[in-house]
């Protein structure tokens, strides 16, 4: 089964994040276009870095292992979505006054997952619905492509793509006695795309970026003797990320 609050609420996210990013974008916009533009030969500088802030919102894609059906135990499992906050470095290469290379390592703290349980026979220490939270503290490193448009005064806009690969610091797939957890594995690889606004200040460039990421690797160390995990065949991460990023 599908968790529809998780879904629903990792939408609304994904519809929020788009309109505040096209309203920051507009406001700015309209006020820094016209004006006398700031640090006209910015796009002859070799490189420059920067820092970068995001709120995620993130979740699990799971897969229901082939023997699921015939589990005696577990009735359903439904993936549920949270939010995240992150803080990173920026440094970007240019190549061309229309693509550039960016890498972005960040610290993701918080946007732990969580799947509800629905049990036909709990034990005397469960619930018929057990909530079964996996702790996440992730290293991320995206390496990414940047095209950028024509500038316009202050204000540039510019599509990326990319690949990234993150580390769970969390992870619990070593973990000895997990009889209530879902193991899932430290290493990811995975593909995201995105769209942001340049704005160019007197001394900074205020960059509003929305991605979306995919995970690639089937991140669960799936346990056949551990009713919460032998359920479960592959988890690939997603996650909805809004930036942003300042860069001198």
């Amino acid at each position: 089964m599908l968790d529809f609050k998780g879904v629903v609420s990792y939408i609304y996210f994904s519809r929020v994040s788009i309109i505040i990013f096209i309203m920051i974008s507009l406001i700015s916009l309209s006020g820094y276009s016209q004006r006398e533009e700031n640090r006209p030969n910015h796009d002859n500088w070799p490189y420059y870095f920067g820092l970068s802030i995001s709120y995620n919102s993130s979740t699990l894609h799971p897969s229901k292992h082939p023997t699921f059906l015939q589990n005696d135990s577990v009735l359903s499992v439904e993936p549920g979505s949270s939010g995240g906050i992150a803080l990173g470095l920026v440094g970007t290469l240019q190549l061309s006054p229309r693509f550039s290379l960016r890498v972005n390592p960040q610290l993701i703290i918080g946007g732990a997952k969580y799947f509800t349980y629905s049990l036909k026979y709990p034990s005397f220490d469960e619930k018929a619905t057990e909530y079964k939270t996996l702790p996440s503290t992730i290293v991320s490193f995206p390496f990414q492509v940047k095209f950028n448009s024509d500038r316009i005064g202050n204000f540039r806009t510019y599509l990326m793509a990319g690949v990234k690969y993150d580390m769970d610091l969390a992870s619990t797939s070593q973990a000895r006695n997990a009889e209530n957890l879902v193991k899932l594995n430290r290493n990811d690889f995975g593909i995201e795309a995105g769209v942001g606004f340049n704005f160019f200040f007197r001394f900074v460039t205020f960059s509003p970026e929305l991605k979306i990421s995919n995970g690639l690797s089937n991140i669960h160390s799936r346990d056949p003797y551990l009713k919460y995990s032998n359920v479960l065949d592959k988890l690939q991460s997603r996650m909805v990320v809004f930036s942003i990023i300042l860069e001198d």
